[in-house]
């Protein structure tokens, strides 16, 4: 999901709620300790220069039960966001603790913002060996040459 989608989303909503999806809510009275672009340059395993870009918020809870992050507030905040820092137009990454920090890609279910798990990929698998995904095919719907087959009395076998 990009900032430009979260942006026209935030006005709709009366509360602003996060959900794993394992189907757990990040606890009401979280906070967006911070809004910001994230630029990572990499060397891939095949030797390939790489930049990624994306736009951070990160949640944290605090034991001040009462707090509630309104939409227009969160708004405010990315518009600041935006400005102080011209963070552009990328895709989200949300950062929430768990047992460490996790990263997240979000998406939007029509009423709660849903964190999606995030996993590692090799962006170069043929430098590394890794082979491409076999095609299974059913050996009895397999065109057979009867010029170069055997049969068990023939002796080729």
């Amino acid at each position: 999901m990009k900032l430009s989608e979260v942006k026209q989303i935030l006005p709709t909503l009366e509360n602003v709620e996060f959900q794993l999806e394992n189907g757990t809510y990040v606890p009401e009275h979280f906070h967006v300790t911070e809004v910001g672009m994230i630029t990572k340059n990499f060397i891939d395993c095949g030797g390939v220069i790489r930049s990624e870009k994306v736009v951070n918020f990160q949640l944290w809870n605090a034991d001040d039960f009462e707090h509630r992050l309104k939409p227009n507030k969160l708004l405010n905040i990315i518009k600041l966001s935006e400005d102080k820092l011209r963070i552009e137009d990328f895709d989200i990454e949300v950062e929430y603790q768990s047992d460490t920090i996790g990263k997240y890609d979000l998406e939007f279910n029509g009423k709660t913002f849903i964190l999606k798990s995030k996993t590692t990929a090799c962006l170069a698998q043929d430098a590394c060996g890794i082979p491409t995904e076999k095609l299974n095919k059913n050996l009895a719907q397999l065109n057979v040459n009867s010029t170069n087959t055997c049969t068990p009395e023939s002796g080729c076998c």
